[in-house]
């Protein structure tokens, strides 16, 4: 079975570090290359850009989308359609499509944000999900380990690491051995 990879982070970079489009290309051609499905908020910037990078390396994507249609998701949401192969339309807005986002993926990578990142990630953390986090790639992702910092509930499965192919690696490989725990 394919593993269900998240990429989390902002929407618009200008806040983010001065390379994060190739940071995040990186995010999607490593879960590409690690035969998973990379799974996204269906939005621009760091979630699109790790779309086009897995598909740049063959790999399948999946974009929950806040809209209930594609003309929503395109007339009301502005939001992109190329490069998903699979759309599914939540009806949600942002902060319901969020949750149903996150729950769906079997870990999250966060790589800069905002705070639909946070929610994303505080998500993750209320369920138990194993996260990624990219440092040095700005915003909401340097902020994590501050955020945290002093709370027990969920830290153990947070990953941090600055380069984007480790970070990929870290975290499936950690799936991989609670996938294999479960089935004992």
């Amino acid at each position: 079975m394919q593993y269900k990879i998240a990429v989390s982070g902002a929407a618009e970079i200008s806040h983010c570090c001065d390379n994060i489009i190739l940071l995040s290309k990186e995010i999607g051609k490593e879960i590409a290359r690690a035969h998973c499905v990379l799974v996204s908020g269906a939005t621009t910037g760091v979630p699109y850009f790790s779309a086009q990078g897995c598909k740049q390396a063959g790999g399948f994507n999946v974009g929950f989308s806040p809209a209930g249609s594609e003309a929503e998701h395109i007339k009301r949401y502005r939001l992109p359609m190329d490069i998903f192969d699979v759309m599914v339309y939540t009806g949600a807005d942002y902060s319901g499509r969020d949750i149903i986002m996150t729950k769906s993926a079997d870990a999250i990578i966060i790589a800069c944000g905002r705070m639909g990142t946070l929610h994303e990630f505080t998500t993750a953390v209320e369920c138990g999900k194993i996260i990624g986090v990219l440092e040095g790639s700005g915003g909401t992702a340097d902020k994590i380990r501050g955020l945290v910092k002093g709370t027990y509930r969920g830290i153990k499965k947070i990953i941090y690491e600055r380069d984007p192919i480790l970070l990929v690696q870290k975290v499936i490989e950690y799936v991989d051995r609670e996938k294999k725990k479960n089935k004992l």
